[in-house]
C-alpha cells in the first residue's frame, strides 16, 4: 500500500465531487432539510421528535453515503475508469482505501451539519454529547461506504444501484427498532434484525441520545459496525476484478 497513491486517489473523487454541485446538495443539504420537516411533522410532540430525530443525525450519513458511493463505483466501473485505473501500479487497498479517505471526509463533513442543525437548532438533546454522535454518524458513514461499493458490482445502470435503497436499506431501516422496538416485532423480524448492521448502528445512536450510564453493549455495537465495514470492503475489493461489458 502506497500512501501517496491513497492520497492521490482519494483527492481525484473529492475533485469529482466537488465540480458537482447537486450531490454537494445531496450529502449537506438534504439530510438537514428532513431533519427540519421531521421536527415540524411533530410539532408539540417534543418527546417523539427526540425518539426518531436524534438517532437519525447518525443514520442519515449512512443512507446517503450508501447511495452516492453505489452511483460513483458505477460510474467508474461502466466508463471504463475502474479499468484504467486497475492497469496503474496501485493495489486493490490502495483504491479503496483512496475511496474510504475521500468519502470519510465527507461523512465528516455531513456530520457536522446534521448535528449543528438538529441539535443547535432544532433543540435535540444529546446526554453524552455531540461529539459521541458525530462519531457514530461517521462511522456509519463509512459503513454505507462500503456496502454501496460493494453492492455496485451487481448494477448495470445508475437507476439500477438507485434500486437498492428500497430493496437493501429500507428493510433495515424498518427492522433496526427505530420505528418500534424488536421486542415487539414478530420473533421471526427480530430474529432477522439481529442478522442485520444496520440493527447495530440504530442501537449505538439509541444508546448516545439515552439517558443513562453507558456500559460494553455499545461498545459491542461499534466492533459489530466495523466488522461489517471491513468485511463490506473486503468483498469489494473482490469485485474489483470485474469487467466492464
Amino acid at each position: 500500500m502506497s500512501a501517496r497513491i491513497t492520497l492521490a486517489t482519494g483527492r481525484r473523487v473529492l475533485g469529482q465531487i466537488r465540480h458537482d454541485p447537486r450531490t454537494i446538495a445531496l450529502l449537506l443539504a438534504v439530510p438537514a432539510l428532513l431533519l427540519t420537516l421531521l421536527r415540524y411533522m411533530f410539532d408539540g410532540q417534543p418527546q417523539v421528535f427526540q425518539s426518531i430525530g436524534a438517532p437519525l443525525c447518525g443514520l442519515f450519513p449512512f443512507i446517503v453515503m450508501f447511495l452516492i458511493t453505489s452511483i460513483t463505483m458505477l460510474r467508474e466501473r461502466t466508463s471504463g475508469t475502474l479499468e484504467r485505473l486497475m492497469t496503474l501500479p496501485m493495489s486493490k487497498l490502495d483504491l479503496l482505501m483512496g475511496y474510504g479517505l475521500a468519502f470519510g471526509v465527507l461523512a465528516a463533513a455531513q456530520a457536522i451539519v446534521v448535528c449543528a442543525v438538529g441539535f443547535g437548532l432544532l433543540g435535540l438533546e444529546s446526554p453524552h454529547g455531540v461529539l459521541l454522535v458525530g462519531a457514530l454518524a461517521i462511522l456509519n458513514a463509512l459503513l454505507g461506504m462500503a456496502l454501496g461499493l460493494l453492492l455496485s458490482a451487481f448494477a448495470r445502470t445508475e437507476f439500477q444501484a438507485v434500486q437498492f435503497m428500497p430493496a437493501f436499506i429500507f428493510p433495515q431501516m424498518l427492522l433496526c427498532g427505530l420505528f418500534i422496538t424488536r421486542d415487539e416485532m414478530a420473533p421471526v423480524l427480530e430474529a432477522v434484525s439481529w442478522l442485520l448492521p444496520f440493527t447495530y448502528a440504530y442501537d449505538a445512536l439509541d444508546l448516545a441520545v439515552s439517558p443513562g450510564q453507558l456500559d460494553a453493549t455499545l461498545m459491542i455495537d461499534v466492533v459489530v459496525v466495523i466488522g461489517a465495514t471491513m468485511a463490506s470492503l473486503a468483498l469489494g475489493a473482490v469485485t474489483l476484478k470485474r469487467r466492464t461489458p
